[in-house]
């Protein structure tokens, strides 16, 4: 078989073992070396160019359905240690329902973690996001796993690490985190801090007259319907608009055209991030409406 590995950044250290043991298997195996951004960037057009039978998409949960080339999700766990749990049950002695979140990292644990805190008086809420393989996950595009439960629970608990996950937590209850590595924080000022800025970026976007619109070609953010729709309602305020379309938004490329005042992500949502790299003010597609009616 013709098998093409793919690997997010902090696991590409693992090509070359994964390889070495699908090849001893009879298998002939290429690597994807491009940047790969969760689940919903899988490398199609790589394993068409090579006529690969098959991806080993690796570290993340299935997201995207039916694909023309079958990918099988090798998911990768790591373990963390229940006493972390036990350790900063005071923290939280305040609250009895709790809503309980992790990432696919942590997610095989899920139950584990349930009954520590059930044994401790707790009562736990696991609800289930739109794009979301499993209960109790979260991504960086979908936090319906407490949408679900928002009316249920006093707080948010998440297991996991990084502020790539916590950011998008934008609600009035408590938000704690325990990481991996024994942190334990409220995150509900940094998260306010985050929306402020991001509040400000649609505040100066208002302000513009020339938009660009980006458009990613990865098969789990393609969205050329909503780019078509920002177009045409900005165009009907007055505004030019220009759809850009790409693999991977560059923001370097994008400075080089040197005709835009703002731009509207229809792609990943977690691409806003970078604000200060795009040097103009950059929003998500749905925000559009609320940009309309500041213009």
């Amino acid at each position: 078989m013709r098998i093409l590995l793919q690997f997010p950044e902090g696991l590409k250290s693992k090509a070359l073992e994964e390889q070495k043991e699908l090849e001893k298997q009879g298998n002939e195996v290429f690597v994807s070396s491009a940047s790969c951004y969760g689940a919903c960037d899988l490398a199609i057009d790589e394993a068409k160019k090579v006529k690969a039978d098959k991806i080993i998409h690796y570290g993340h949960a299935p997201f995207v359905g039916k694909t023309e080339i079958p990918v099988e999700y090798k998911e990768f766990h790591q373990d963390i240690d229940l006493e972390l749990i036990k350790k900063h049950l005071g923290r939280i002695k305040n609250f009895t329902k709790i809503g309980l979140i992790t990432t696919v990292q942590y997610i095989h644990q899920l139950d584990e973690i349930k009954q520590v805190l059930e044994k401790n008086h707790k009562e736990i809420f696991i609800g289930k996001g739109p794009k979301c393989f499993y209960k109790g996950q979260v991504l960086g595009c979908d936090t319906g796993a407490i949408d679900e439960i928002l009316d249920k629970i006093e707080c948010v608990l998440y297991i996991g690490g990084g502020k790539f996950h916590y950011l998008t937590l934008n609600y009035e209850i408590p938000v704690f985190i325990i990481s991996p590595n024994g942190e334990f924080k409220r995150v509900n000022d940094e998260i306010q801090q985050y929306n402020k800025k991001l509040q400000g970026a649609l505040l100066k976007s208002s302000e513009a007259k020339a938009f660009g619109i980006l458009v990613s070609t990865k098969i789990g953010q393609f969205n050329l319907q909503g780019a078509e729709e920002a177009k045409k309602k900005l165009e009907e305020k007055g505004k030019s608009a220009v759809i850009l379309i790409s693999n991977e938004i560059n923001h370097i490329a994008l400075q080089n055209f040197n005709l835009f005042d703002a731009y509207i992500n229809t792609a990943c949502p977690r691409i806003i991030e970078d604000y200060e790299r795009f040097e103009k003010p950059i929003i998500n597609i749905n925000k559009l409406e609320e940009l309309i009616n500041f213009m």
